[in-house]
């Protein structure tokens, strides 16, 4: 059994409220062994890692991925895309995901059925490199809802499964569930990218939605939510969806049921592409024209006001910011964390806590993840300076010296080469 030693770093180990120095042993799997004081010993069997300059934390979770996302400008792209070419895409995007520090995704919904299905157990089986995953279906909406791409004259996929009345929202779920997934996502509100269906527009019914969660519960899976009304958030809680993404109309009764039920969900607001398509949309053709006409800028305002009350609340929030389109491209999922303080209040460690501990809790392994603890799984960052005081450092892939899920390094800091032997490519 491989045994490798870390020194000389300081320790945030997910829950404290400062880093601390630390030596740290990692046999096989699992962390063994965490020794306080600046100078702990270091075994002499063993592969021993000065880690003196930097910051040794878990690995981050990305806690609303779209690995099969493809840098898409429109959402019926996704249906022009063979299955095979978007199978390799996506192993592509997770293998990218690895390579900025996410050792564990919540899949906030697969581009078709099956790709995140498959790509979770190529990565478990070890035929890609990818986080830990946790596979999400298609997003499951209504006609006229957000995925719903169809048109009188032509029909046109997009990244959702259509499902009308409570009976096919039920078939739906239960196709789902024979496809093995995690999690399952419905669409409850509209967004602003849909003309017939804004995003304080709320399609998809009551009975539907406790359907579709009766059917995910009784298998076991957890749901997950796109919610941007007031009213949707409503009714997701009333539902009793677990994971509830964006929240971004939440009235004074949706924050106090939030409230009432933060033992029970987590939020999320995928805040990168609001943040994004009103500051730096102008690439991907987001003019602040257009931004306005979509009311983006009004969007951005109510998120910013909602997390600041929902911090205060105390509700567990999850980073992941709809990462995966032209606008925001895969790979600056981390860029999040920073939101989280400079958005919505959140101090540099809670906003750490958002990306690692939570995350985990909202995986269901925050009992062996997501801490830098003795007998967790050794999912760990050796981040280049105190990223407790500049949560910024962990964006950049120059600062992550060593990457290492599960005990096996993916970035090595002796060698700086990723697992494969290839340089690390550039930002």
């Amino acid at each position: 059994m491989t045994k490798t030693i870390i020194t000389g770093a300081a320790v945030w180990d997910g829950v404290s409220n400062k880093a601390y120095p630390a030596t740290v042993t990692i046999e096989g799997s699992r962390i063994t062994a965490v020794d306080k004081g600046a100078n702990g010993s270091a075994d002499s069997v063993g592969e021993v890692i000065d880690g003196s300059g930097h910051t040794l934390m878990p690995g981050l979770v990305e806690g609303h991925c779209h690995p099969s996302f493809t840098g898409i400008n429109e959402p019926p792209e996704l249906g022009l895309l063979s299955n095979e070419e978007h199978m390799l895409l996506t192993a592509q995007n997770l293998r990218l995901l690895l390579s900025h520090g996410f050792t564990s995704i919540f899949e906030a919904a697969s581009a078709k059925p099956m790709l995140g299905v498959t790509a979770r157990n190529a990565i478990e089986a070890g035929l890609i490199d990818g986080p830990r995953m946790m596979a999400g279906s298609p997003e499951v909406t209504t006609t006229a809802g957000l995925g719903d791409e169809r048109k009188r004259h032509i029909h046109q996929e997009s990244f959702g499964l259509i499902a009308d009345g409570p009976d096919e929202f039920r078939r739906v779920a239960r196709e789902c569930v024979r496809d093995g997934v995690d999690v399952m996502k419905i669409n409850i509100s509209g967004d602003e990218f849909v003309s017939h269906a804004r995003a304080e527009i709320t399609p998809t019914e009551p009975e539907e939605i406790e359907a579709f969660v009766k059917v995910a519960h009784a298998f076991g899976k957890k749901v997950a939510a796109h919610a941007r009304s007031s009213e949707s958030v409503k009714r997701a809680l009333r539902a009793g969806v677990d994971c509830i993404y964006h929240c971004d109309f939440a009235d004074e009764e949706a924050l106090d049921m939030l409230e009432d039920a933060k033992d029970r969900i987590w939020v999320g607001p995928a805040f990168g592409l609001v943040h994004n398509s009103t500051k730096e949309g102008e690439p991907a053709g987001i003019t602040p024209e257009v931004a306005e006409e979509l009311h983006l800028f009004r969007k951005f305002d109510h998120t910013c006001a909602t997390y600041h009350e929902i911090r205060k609340r105390g509700v567990r929030v999850v980073v992941g910011g709809d990462y995966g389109f032209a606008v925001t491209p895969m790979g600056q999922n981390a860029r999040d964390i920073e939101h989280f303080v400079t958005y919505f209040g959140y101090d540099p460690i809670d906003a750490l806590r958002c990306a690692t501990t939570v995350g985990q809790s909202l995986m269901g392994r925050d009992h062996e993840l997501g801490q830098v603890k003795e007998g967790f799984l050794a999912d760990l960052l050796l981040v280049k300076g105190d990223v407790t005081r500049d949560v910024s450092l962990v964006q950049h892939q120059d600062n992550l010296s060593m990457i290492m899920k599960d005990g096996v390094m993916f970035k090595d800091p002796r060698h700086g080469i990723l697992a494969d032997g290839l340089i690390q490519a550039a930002e």
